[in-house]
């Protein structure tokens, strides 16, 4: 008798992005396929930090563990840079360094929650982290978004909340929307979470890339008290083209931070190492270089919203941002999967489908745009006119 895999683990959806890849037309075509599936930078590191590596490589203690926490001066470098980002007050034991923010976020949930906890979720949502939430059996409450916003709605946290919540989940700027939430409403849930003793665990994977670098996300970690209740999760990964390498991070006070540290010595010991010393290289040496890159990432924004001005394009830009659009397509009754594998086999390019990412969502598809140059949303929006025509035929 063959043994049985975990209920709950066997239970998840199988992960969306190899799924929706697997829908990659196979053979030759004259035409050019535009991916718009995964959220990765186009372009690779840069050259001094791949030449430091190349170096970094070569030194023996490069293939050793480092702490759990991470390298000493990366977790001192981190706290600087956040502290000057934000204006408040972080330190170096404040930090945590983990192998990706996907897993600063399993790790995160998994300290402050359990079987028979609830987290709140905004809707859409981020589809690792349901999976992971699904896995541990913690309930989630979907929180709807507010009509007038388009961000999720603090009034209707507020009604979720009961004696078996543990956290309040925010993603901004959002996967999948783009959505940038403003430092006012970002407190809002900082206050509900403050007052009711939660966690509000808040993912600024993508903060590098808001719209007003210069002035802070949020002004929460001037709050003197912010331990008691703000958890961050960021990641090296895309400010600097670093995917592979695996490294991102978790601020919050110390008990968190110490549960924290023995979720990933279990998990991985500790984040690569040379992934941690491409994330020092580019805090210490890279800033210039992470802002041309997201200035790039604005100017391929711009262009694939004028390219939805495109006269008689039925598929409507809800919100984008950072990385992300999120589109709501013009075939009532027609599930966004099905719109989605259409425009892989017959038009060439790859989205996901809203139903990845939620309930109530087949209206929609997202796309990651960061991958595809500015030249190119003229023919994306090309290619969504051509759909809606055989949309109608079928």
């Amino acid at each position: 008798m063959p043994f049985r895999i975990n209920r709950a683990v066997a239970a998840v959806r199988a992960a969306p992005i190899a799924e929706a890849q697997a829908w990659i037309p196979t053979g030759s075509s004259q035409r050019r396929f535009i991916n718009l599936c995964q959220a990765v930078p186009s372009y690779p590191p840069a050259d001094s930090m791949m030449e430091a590596i190349a170096a970094a490589a070569m030194q023996p203690d490069t293939g050793f563990y480092t702490p759990v926490r991470g390298l000493p001066e990366l977790r001192q470098a981190l706290a600087e840079d956040m502290a000057a980002d934000y204006r408040g007050g972080i330190a170096p034991d404040d930090v945590a360094i983990t192998a990706g923010c996907n897993q600063a976020f399993c790790a995160v949930l998994s300290a402050v929650a359990g079987p028979g906890d609830n987290v709140l979720l905004p809707v859409p949502w981020y589809f690792n982290h349901q999976m992971w939430l699904d896995s541990q059996q913690i309930a989630i409450r979907p929180l709807p978004l507010s009509l007038d916003s388009g961000w999720p709605d603090p009034a209707a946290a507020k009604a979720l909340v009961d004696k078996d919540t543990r956290a309040i989940v925010l993603v901004t700027p959002n996967n999948p929307t783009g959505a940038v939430y403003s430092a006012r409403h970002i407190r809002q849930f900082y206050e509900l979470a403050q007052a009711h003793g939660v966690a509000l665990v808040l993912d600024e994977t993508y903060k590098d890339f808001r719209p007003v670098p210069s002035e802070p996300a949020h002004g929460l970690f001037g709050d003197p008290d912010w331990r008691e209740t703000l958890v961050q999760l960021y990641s090296f990964s895309k400010a600097f083209a670093i995917t592979g390498y695996r490294v991102g991070s978790v601020i919050g006070g110390p008990e968190l931070i110490a549960a924290v540290e023995k979720i990933v010595d279990c998990m991985a010991i500790c984040a690569p190492r040379i992934a941690q010393e491409a994330a020092l290289f580019g805090l210490r040496r890279l800033t210039g270089w992470k802002r041309d890159k997201a200035g790039q990432m604005e100017a391929r924004l711009k262009a694939l919203t004028d390219a939805f001005a495109t006269p008689g394009l039925d598929y409507r830009l809800v919100s984008a941002g950072a990385y992300f659009a999120y589109v709501r397509h013009p075939f009532a009754g027609e599930g966004a999967e099905s719109v989605a594998r259409r425009l892989a086999s017959e038009h060439h390019m790859l989205v996901l489908p809203g139903s990845m990412f939620g309930p109530d969502q087949e209206r929609y598809l997202r796309l990651a745009f960061a991958n595809v140059d500015a030249a190119l949303m003229p023919e994306m929006a090309e290619r969504f006119l051509e759909s809606q025509g055989e949309g109608r035929r079928r």
